[in-house]
């Protein structure tokens, strides 16, 4: 056979499809186009959520031998620790029953006063208990996922926190579980009140190589009245968080010359690392109830007042 004759084409198997380079580019940008489309237009949060909930079986299975270590734990803890519990536990029990009269008592004296001065009475807030399953995986962030999810009746924006104090905020929600920011987190803030002299601030999440867990009172006046045991309280002016609940006490302080504002730092109330139950409260503004329908129809006008006979 001639060698003209003969196909000089590769077989298939050795047939290549784009660069590798281009690969690289189109995938890139569709990865890019992706990302933006999500932060803008939302389009992969249902796609997220199904993910979620089809993965939480998964979770629950997985979280199986860390309940049954943790169980095990319990099970066989020694009876002096559990003796110097029980003791712990019977004198915070007495503290707690002379707190429980003194609020009982300013309790009284607050309703009392609100009906002096005829103001709304306060709006009771909804809870559910809640469990902690585990920290997110994020190096840069302070979050937890909590058991309660959309299907409870959990709203982004909830306050969460514990028998001391707030612990922070419910910032996603899942159909099964909810993703909650601590206080402590470097994007969180809470509006606070000193319930020593009343003075309003708001409180940020601060993170730092030699100081962690802590919140920081920016913008505060280096002659301003602030002490160090200062007890820091939710204002309730950000409609969020109820007013009155145990936020922070103060810790430092650093006035500085060079500088026309002090640096305040507090220590959270809240368990922030290893708490197991939690509350979720409704946030504030959704409690509120809506301003008051006016009537329908032009008002009717006064009768003009007769003139006077002389």
């Amino acid at each position: 056979m001639p060698l003209g004759t003969l196909d000089r084409t590769p077989p298939p198997f050795f047939k290549q499809g784009p660069s590798a380079l281009t690969k690289l580019m189109v995938f890139s940008a569709l990865a890019l186009f992706l990302m933006v489309a999500d932060a803008r237009f939302k389009l992969i949060q249902p796609l997220r959520a199904s993910i979620a909930t089809a993965l939480y079986p998964l979770q629950w299975l997985a979280m199986g031998p860390v309940r049954l270590v943790q169980g095990g734990g319990s099970y066989f803890e020694s009876l002096a620790k559990a003796q110097a519990l029980a003791d712990e536990a019977e004198h915070k029990l007495a503290l707690q029953s002379v707190r429980a009269s003194q609020v009982e008592q300013l309790s009284q004296e607050n309703q009392r006063l609100r009906q002096l001065l005829s103001l709304r009475e306060q709006l009771a807030v909804k809870s559910q208990a809640a469990e902690v399953l585990y920290d997110t995986a994020d190096a840069y962030s302070r979050k937890v996922i909590i058991d309660k999810g959309a299907t409870q009746g959990v709203e982004a924006g909830s306050p969460v926190m514990d028998e001391s104090g707030v612990l922070g905020q419910v910032t996603r929600v899942f159909p099964m579980v909810s993703e909650v920011t601590l206080l402590i987190d470097k994007d969180q803030a809470i509006p606070v009140v000193n319930a020593r002299t009343g003075l309003r601030s708001v409180a940020y999440g601060y993170s730092d190589a030699s100081s962690s867990g802590v919140l920081e009172l920016r913008f505060m006046a280096g002659n301003s009245d602030v002490q160090v045991g200062d007890m820091l309280t939710t204002s309730g002016a950000d409609g969020v968080y109820p007013g009155g609940l145990r936020v922070a006490t103060v810790e430092r302080i650093d006035r500085r010359a060079d500088s026309a504002f002090a640096r305040i730092y507090c220590k959270p109330m809240g368990q922030m690392s290893g708490v197991r139950h939690v509350v979720v409260l409704q946030p504030t503004a959704v409690s509120m109830p809506g301003p008051a329908t006016e009537a329908k129809g032009p008002a009717k006008p006064a009768s003009p007042a007769k003139g006077v006979k002389k």
